[in-house]
């Protein structure tokens, strides 16, 4: 299936078919250098197609259009290819960051600790930016805050995640979390929290569940600008008792997303929370009317919850669903067939739609 990232930095290329490019993997092939990345789930680890390690079976693999898109879903540079670096022989000022932050991973890294490196920040930044798609500083405590989460996650106390991630106070620690969930990691790990959070793998990127033992409250990639809000909007309804882990609607919704990506089922029956006005929720129920490999203007959308003139509002409620996928704000396009806007990137938006038009193949 495709699995294609763009951001911001690059244009728009759609991967090709997994097979495809575990066949490119296979005989590292370089028309590839710099247009799509592997990562291994075993190992952790992302490779270029041309690394010379052993190569991963295609099971084990998901495949990235950038390096930042292969950082953000937990994966760890290797140490052979260098694939934060440029085609070739890598860009030094990249490498040698790369070498200082793999030899202490959890120092908390400043501005003042690369120029006394002799090195320009403001270079550094440029040269991490145009690689990585992401500065130097944010790539070090992306790590150390992942490190973290995966600590509370599986049961470590507060003070033995904060040192893991190389947070040098248990307060630096707290706001990191605060600022995302809009209160602090102990609240999340406290007794009967009334919801539960927790990271589910796509081959579109990483996404985040929030759920109860009743229904699915919330599931959006993790890149998704605004995902902060949403969260804390969230907590903030659940009177701060949010928590790290999976309920079984976590579970059913990871399933059914599986057998989704693979083409193999358009079928959601994950029951759903929604949070909002009336006519937001009237929105949401009618998008999941429109079946897979099918595609709706906003007007038309607009005609069929019988509101005709109301199609900006229409457009502004569709951009409001927080649980992507299983209500397919995606199938709604401009009324001249090109896609619009969509906050999870239209690259994903053309990936999605291109995985509905399998499903929707008689056969």
């Amino acid at each position: 299936m495709t699995s294609a990232r763009s951001d911001a930095m690059t244009s728009l290329f759609p991967l090709p078919e997994a097979d495809t490019l575990h066949a490119a993997l296979l005989r590292r092939d370089p028309a590839y250098e710099g247009r799509a990345w592997v990562g291994v789930t075993t190992t952790g680890i992302f490779c270029r197609l041309t690394c010379p390690a052993r190569k991963p079976l295609s099971e084990n693999c998901r495949w990235f259009d950038s390096p930042a898109a292969a950082l953000s879903a937990g994966f760890r540079p290797c140490r052979r290819c260098h694939p934060l670096g440029p085609e070739a022989t890598g860009d030094p000022v990249v490498q040698r960051l790369l070498a200082m932050l793999n030899a202490d991973p959890g120092r908390r890294w400043t501005e003042a600790d690369v120029a006394q490196a002799g090195l320009d920040p403001s270079t550094v930044r440029r040269a991490f930016r145009r690689h990585t798609g992401m500065t130097f500083l944010e790539l070090a405590r992306q790590m150390r805050l992942r490190e973290g989460m995966r600590g509370l996650a599986a049961g470590a106390p507060v003070i033995a995640a904060q040192m893991d991630a190389g947070f040098d106070s248990a307060s630096g620690f707290r706001d990191a979390f605060a600022r995302l969930f809009g209160h602090p990691p102990a609240a999340m790990t406290g007794a009967a929290p009334l919801l539960l959070a927790d990271w589910i793998d796509t081959p579109l990127g990483g996404m985040i569940a929030v759920a109860d033992a009743r229904s699915l409250h919330l599931l959006e990639f993790t890149d998704r600008r605004g995902l902060g809000a949403e969260l804390r909007r969230l907590s903030a309804g659940a009177g701060g008792r949010i928590g790290l882990g999976r309920t079984a609607i976590t579970e059913r919704a990871e399933r059914q997303l599986t057998r989704y990506f693979a083409a193999e089922s358009g079928a959601f029956d994950v029951p759903l929370t929604l949070h909002g006005t009336p006519f937001l929720r009237e929105v949401w129920r009618e998008l999941q009317r429109i079946p897979p490999g099918a595609t709706i203007s906003y007007g038309e959308l607009a005609q069929r919850i019988g509101r005709p003139t109301a199609a900006r509002a229409v457009a502004r409620a569709n951009g409001a669903n927080q649980i992507a996928i299983v209500i397919p704000c995606h199938r709604v396009i401009g009324a001249d067939g090109t896609l619009t806007g969509y906050a999870g990137g239209l690259w994903r938006k053309q990936a999605l739609i291109g995985i509905e038009r399998r499903l929707a193949q008689p056969g």
